[in-house]
């Protein structure tokens, strides 16, 4: 008799959170929410929201997705619990999808967390904001390369992060960001020594009006960073050889253009 090794099936986690607000007798209210597995969303109050991965981090053949719908007139902050991780993969890509639907004269700020990625993780993640007439957005996002504090580094991933803002079918903002092991090192072609790269998006009609105020704050000597403007839109790019003082500079970003203390989880 032959002695066969036993066949390993690897535990996959699957999740999708999702909420709905509206504003009746002028307050906004919980119109539904849905969770499933291992995703989780979490009211603190009518107008803020926090998204939660309770299995701990992410690997191939995981999914997790979020979604919010906000009715006409709805002003939400939306944003997760910790950072989200994305562990080493031996078998196929992590996959992520947020969705947010904005109605009209809507406002969201959706500010998640850093997604640290780790040697060797695999994932696909898209997000989307699909705006009503009238209505606005902040948008902020952070990849981390690594824990600096663990001594940590990564040396080959594949990472694809497709982010768009659009009103209706017309696209107002459109990023992909490709990682894998060419774009990482010294290069100035890729992340040239960099650990932790962010981008900001704020789209409204006045939201060029912050570009002189952004600037100015941008004066952190570790943290490369510019920020552009067209009319409707800013945009905020920085990156840095650690995820610590790009959170700061991060910090002082989105206070500025919410005019608003961060979300408590962010603990800054």
């Amino acid at each position: 008799m032959t002695a066969h090794s036993p066949i390993r099936v690897h535990q996959r986690s699957t999740g999708s959170a999702s909420a709905g607000f509206i504003l009746r007798d002028a307050r906004v209210r919980l119109k539904d929410l849905r969770q499933q597995g291992s995703a989780k969303a979490i009211v603190l109050d009518p107008s803020d929201v926090v998204f939660l991965n309770t299995s701990g981090g992410l690997t191939g053949g995981d999914t997790l997705d979020y979604s919010l719908t906000l009715g006409d007139e709805v002003r939400l902050t939306a944003t997760t619990q910790t950072a989200e991780r994305v562990y080493r993969s031996t078998s196929g890509h992590a996959q992520i999808a947020v969705r947010m639907e904005l109605g009209a004269g809507a406002h969201l700020d959706w500010l998640p967390q850093e997604t640290i990625l780790f040697d060797q993780a695999k994932a696909r993640r898209r997000s989307e904001i699909v705006l009503g007439p009238g209505a606005t957005c902040l948008m902020a996002e952070t990849v981390v390369l690594g824990r600096a504090a663990m001594g940590e580094t990564v040396a080959t991933l594949d990472f694809h992060d497709s982010r768009m803002i659009r009103n209706a079918a017309r696209p107002v903002h459109l990023e992909v960001l490709r990682l894998d092991a060419s774009r990482l090192g010294n290069s100035p072609a890729g992340l040239d020594g960099a650990r932790a790269v962010a981008t900001v998006v704020s789209v409204a009609p006045d939201a060029a009006d912050a570009l002189g105020a952004v600037r100015a704050c941008l004066d952190c000597d570790t943290v490369r960073a510019a920020a552009s403007a067209m009319e409707g839109r800013l945009v905020v790019r920085m990156m840095a050889r650690d995820g610590w003082p790009l959170r700061r500079q991060m910090a002082r970003v989105l206070s500025l253009l919410r005019r608003a203390p961060l979300p408590r989880v962010w603990q800054i």
